[in-house]
């Protein structure tokens, strides 16, 4: 195993803490039933998939949730119940980053969607005086990308951009399948799994 020169992070679960939970039940409190089986950490269906990688405008995604649960929901409602799972960066995460980017190339690689990056955004800016991208050699977003984790071309988008040697490059995700998909490119990877944080990986 070389030594790890470069790194690319998942944010959800790994720099964020995340609750899809919340939205599950934020949505059911706004009569959407049984919206779990449509999105969750390990799976999406069409419609929402498409939504993070940027192929469906946020318009047409309000007009989605509202056919789904047949209600008249204002669009701040959904925005509220889709970020509900958002719980935020704990200071000494926020901290631990912005050290880490000095020993290693970092980069980000998100599924995420333009409602979650505003939120997450915004947030993590009021929280630390700080642009969250400006903490990366490039923050990666499956809705600007057009591809979504566990396409073996999203990972390879970035390897090539960031010109990497994927032998010197670790990847860090909370989701397995995401981890896996890494691991047959080549990559070094870290399946970070609850408790675990990346505070504990010793880099």
């Amino acid at each position: 195993m070389q030594p790890i020169k470069n790194i690319i992070f998942d944010l959800g679960g790994v720099l964020m803490d995340i609750d899809f939970g919340l939205t599950h039940k934020a949505f059911e409190d706004l009569g959407v039933h049984d919206f779990a089986k449509l999105y969750n950490q390990y799976s999406a269906d069409t419609f929402f998939s498409d939504f993070e990688k940027g192929k469906i405008p946020t318009k047409d995604f309000f007009d989605h949730i509202r056919r789904i649960c047949q209600c008249d929901l204002p669009d701040d409602s959904i925005r509220n119940a889709w970020n509900a799972l958002l719980i935020g960066f704990p200071a000494e995460r926020n901290e631990w980053l912005f050290r880490i980017g000095e020993k290693y190339r970092i980069c980000l690689f998100s599924n995420t969607n333009i409602i979650h990056y505003e939120s997450f955004a915004k947030t993590f800016e009021e929280k630390t005086g700080k642009e969250f991208n400006s903490c990366f050699a490039k923050a990666y977003y499956s809705h600007e990308m057009g591809l979504r984790k566990p396409d073996p071309a999203s990972y390879m988008q970035i390897v090539n951009e960031q010109q990497l040697d994927i032998a010197e490059t670790l990847f860090i995700d909370d989701t397995v399948k995401n981890v896996d998909a890494a691991r047959d490119l080549g990559l070094q990877v870290v399946h970070l799994v609850k408790p675990q944080t990346v505070l504990g990986l010793g880099l």
